[in-house]
């Protein structure tokens, strides 16, 4: 996995949830480890959406439980490995 990738969605999830970046593992998950709710998970899409020019289907969000999820989606959909 690209280390510029995985920094680069550190820096959005540090942002949005609040949580200091060496906090974020690949591991990490967004509701138990980084205590994230519905509404910072939607509003946390939509700046991943903004910041890597993708679009993520409604109902993909749902298969987002740790950082790594979303990172591989980003992956998949940007084709940057």
């Amino acid at each position: 996995m690209s280390k510029e990738l995985f920094g680069r969605l550190k820096k959005i999830i540090s942002s949005q949830l609040g949580v200091d970046e060496v906090e974020i593992t690949l591991t990490s998950h967004l509701q138990e480890d980084l205590n994230a709710d519905p509404i910072s998970i939607a509003d946390l899409i939509v700046r991943i959406e903004d910041e890597f020019n993708i679009k993520i289907p409604q109902g993909q969000a749902a298969n987002f439980l740790t950082v790594e999820d979303i990172l591989n989606f980003i992956s998949d959909q940007t084709g940057e490995i």
